[in-house]
């Protein structure tokens, strides 16, 4: 499982969700239904345990502003990166308490905006019907927006983590790692605020490393991405600042993976078990890749 601090979902806004949900299923991953926030976004989520893959779009622009927590609209949030360009626009940190891991993130130099309480209406598999309760601590970066992130503490994490919608037919297990584009003259400003939370970095090829409690995350500049991952999109590039432009997942049965991959349409190279999507805008100008895990 996951402790605080650990990666627990990337969110992937995009403008058709349903497009991108249908790919994803076709890719082997069992995504939820798409369901609405009270504050305008639309969201499908592919359930690993103790994390999440979450795509998000916007079904209700008149809803963008409602529940702030403090100056920070979420629903606005996602709209606003939503105009530029599709991508990851918020990345979610796991919480077993939100408020005292607010406290401990505020020490470390996040910028605290509030806090938001909601819950969803949930059919578990035996058809039972229940209400989930969550807790977001929202940590706004006004200098780099695209790497903001929050905070995400489920209440009632049996009705998230079902050990039936964990199964997904390519076998994937969970993330294992982020990359974020940070060119090398926003490096260091960034190793200076994750290190308060992570602990001291180690040295990779064109940037740095840190480890979470649940993956990694890699600093890396837009060279050594376009050499290891393939090219960014245009509008990627044409973005101002460091943001996360990809998700490493582990998988358990290479078999399992590649035939979903190539029944999905989606192009791939694979090199000593590490399968990686070539295109980027796939998958919302997110790079996907999947290395071996527990068989």
């Amino acid at each position: 499982m996951n402790a605080s601090f650990g990666i627990d979902h990337p969110l992937i806004a995009v403008r058709d969700i349903v497009q991108l949900r249908e790919r994803l299923k076709g890719m082997g991953f069992n995504m939820t239904a798409i369901g609405r926030h009270p504050w305008g976004t639309s969201t499908s989520l592919a359930i690993f345990d103790g994390c999440l893959l979450e795509i998000m779009g916007i079904y209700d622009e008149s809803l963008i502003d409602e529940m702030p927590a403090g100056d920070f609209h979420f629903g606005r949030h996602v709209h606003a990166h939503l105009m530029e360009r599709e991508g990851v626009a918020l990345t979610a940190l796991h919480s077993t308490d939100s408020q005292a891991d607010a406290h401990r993130a505020q020490e470390a130099g996040f910028e605290l905006a509030g806090q938001l309480e909601f819950g969803r209406d949930v059919t578990l598999p035996d058809g039972r019907r229940d209400r989930t309760k969550t807790t977001l601590a929202l940590l706004p970066d006004s200098r780099w927006p695209r790497l903001s992130f929050f905070l995400c503490q489920q209440h009632r994490p049996e009705l998230i983590y079902v050990p039936h919608w964990l199964e997904h037919p390519n076998s994937v297990q969970g993330i294992c790692g982020i990359t974020v584009l940070a060119e090398l003259d926003v490096q260091r400003a960034l190793l200076d605020k994750f290190s308060m939370l992570y602990g001291e970095s180690v040295s990779i090829n064109g940037g740095y490393q840190l480890e979470t409690a649940n993956g990694y995350i890699r600093l890396l500049t837009g060279r050594s991405i376009a050499a290891e991952l393939g090219a960014l999109p245009a509008e990627v590039l044409a973005d101002d600042g460091p943001c996360v432009v990809g998700m490493d997942l582990r998988y358990a049965d290479s078999a399992s993976l590649a035939r979903y991959l190539k029944s999905g349409g989606v192009p791939f190279d694979e090199y000593d078990g590490v399968f990686s999507l070539r295109h980027a805008q796939d998958t919302g100008n997110t790079f996907l890749r999947f290395f071996p895990g527990e068989s």
